[in-house]
């Protein structure tokens, strides 16, 4: 449907060909993104179909619109470029030289013997999601009979019998049942249903190592251990391999990937997968232009089949990458080429698996979800402190692009000012708002740069769900 609408403000955010932040900087001016336009900020009602401003003459105007269509102030005021606050940090920093450090923790789940955890850990799904609360693709409550097949097909009595060392041979998803079907919260609620499907622990990117326990009931999935996430896989979606193989694959020279969508092909063309940054492959040989890696492409019978593949030099790197300007440009227009994905479904990212594999080409290494990664490097917490003091420490301790500010259930990179307030680069699915108590959100759906008072221009914005009011630790990864 096309909706009629007003457009108050129209900014020119990206685009810019040149590579000096003080052109940018001059081009992007704060005249150009604050304004008389922007003055008359755009709000939206609780139906987020309608939208008037506060300027007397047209307040009586009201036009529906398309979602799309509506304006977020910060994302209109502050830079949408990541080059504007690259500024921030010196042109050289360092590079990493904790590679094999990184390698053994992007390896380690072949190096178990068995599951580290408990069968009881193993089945929380079954603890936390139950009937009365959890709906299907349909839109309607799940039935106990859903349950009760799901607990007869995961087959526990098997967990930790097969014990193998495994590889996925494609962009998977992990599920926390054995299945593909969804299991959602109330779809009526704002920021519940489609897309928040509680199923999805995780993606996983192909030729990631994995461990596997045991198969479900019908052979159909093997629950599987990965070094950050574990869960269900689809059995015809990896390859088990032996021992010598999976040592040989640790002891080669990996090359990192560091751009996103590029089709790989096997020596003979034929098509493999899309480049996800984050993917580490192991080396053959290389030349001029390109390197040749080993990949797990296929099965024969029980055994891994595996190929070459050209792998041009321009998307990946065999150097762990070095903290600076240039590469932290291209690595996050990079990772902010995909949308908001919960639990990284629809080979999309969420905001903890966003900055996991943004740092990955550095040689950091993250955990999968957002608390996990909030206790990594120097943690300082921000208990007790008033939204002022929090401010103050984050601009006097922070290091841009460097330190990551958490709050439950979400959490953000920290690149610097602008205009004296505190920007941060985070993937988002939007800012919840609240008319006469019930709850709704303006959807942003993808990486974006932000105040850490995002919404808070925005009609019926929730305050107690703020950011900044929300905010629990900084940590400063690398110092």
């Amino acid at each position: 449907m096309k909706y009629v609408f007003i457009i108050l403000v129209t900014i020119l955010l990206v685009g810019c060909s040149v590579k000096n932040t003080e052109s940018i900087k001059n081009e992007i001016s704060k005249e150009e993104l604050k304004t008389k336009e922007i003055k008359k900020e755009v709000f939206v009602d609780e139906n987020l179909t309608k939208v008037k401003t506060e300027n007397d003459a047209i307040e009586n105007f009201v036009y529906e619109i398309e979602q799309e269509s509506i304006e977020i102030y910060d994302l209109v005021t502050i830079p949408q470029d990541v080059r504007y606050f690259l500024n921030n940090i010196p042109y050289e920093v360092f590079s990493y030289d904790i590679q094999k450090k990184y390698e053994k923790k992007y390896f380690n789940i072949w190096n178990i013997d068995s599951p580290k955890m408990s069968l009881k850990s193993v089945k929380w799904p079954f603890a936390v999601y139950r009937v009365g609360k959890s709906y299907g693709e349909n839109l309607k409550l799940i039935k106990q009979n859903f349950f009760d097949e799901m607990m007869k097909n995961s087959n526990y009595k098997a967990y930790s019998t097969l014990n193998k060392k495994a590889v996925v041979l494609r962009n998977a998803n992990i599920r926390a049942f054995p299945t593909n079907r969804p299991l959602l919260k109330d779809p009526l609620l704002a920021g519940e249903g489609f897309p928040f499907d509680y199923l999805q622990n995780s993606s996983i990117s192909a030729n990631k190592p994995l461990f596997i326990s045991h198969y479900s009931k019908n052979r159909e999935w093997v629950h599987v251990f990965s070094s950050f996430a574990f869960g269900w896989v689809k059995a015809n979606e990896l390859v088990i391999i032996d021992d010598k193989d999976s040592q040989q694959w640790q002891k080669a020279q990996q090359i990192k990937i560091i751009k996103e969508g590029v089709s790989i092909y096997d020596d003979t063309g034929e098509f493999l997968f899309k480049t996800k940054i984050g993917m580490m492959f192991a080396l053959v040989s290389e030349d001029e232009d390109s390197y040749t890696a080993l990949i797990a492409s296929s099965q024969k019978g029980s055994e891994p089949l595996y190929n070459k593949s050209k792998i041009s030099k321009a998307i990946a790197s065999k150097d762990v990458l070095m903290l600076n300007r240039e590469n932290l440009e291209n690595i996050i227009n990079e990772v902010a080429k995909t949308n908001y994905g919960w639990g990284g479904m629809y080979e999309q990212r969420d905001c903890s698996s966003m900055l996991r594999d943004l740092f990955a080409p550095f040689g950091i290494w993250l955990p999968r979800n957002s608390s996990q990664q909030s206790k990594i490097g120097k943690v300082i917490s921000f208990k007790g402190m008033s939204d002022e003091e929090k401010v103050e420490t984050i601009k006097n301790k922070a290091i841009p692009f460097e330190t990551l500010l958490y709050k439950r259930g979400h959490i953000a990179l920290y690149v610097g000012t602008y205009d004296d307030e505190i920007v941060i680069f985070h993937n988002t699915w939007g800012i919840k708002t609240t008319k006469d108590g019930v709850d709704g959100r303006i959807i942003i759906g993808r990486p974006v740069f932000s105040s850490l008072n995002l919404g808070s221009y925005q009609n019926y914005y929730n305050e107690e769900s703020g950011i900044l009011k929300n905010l629990k630790s900084m940590n400063i990864l690398t110092r």
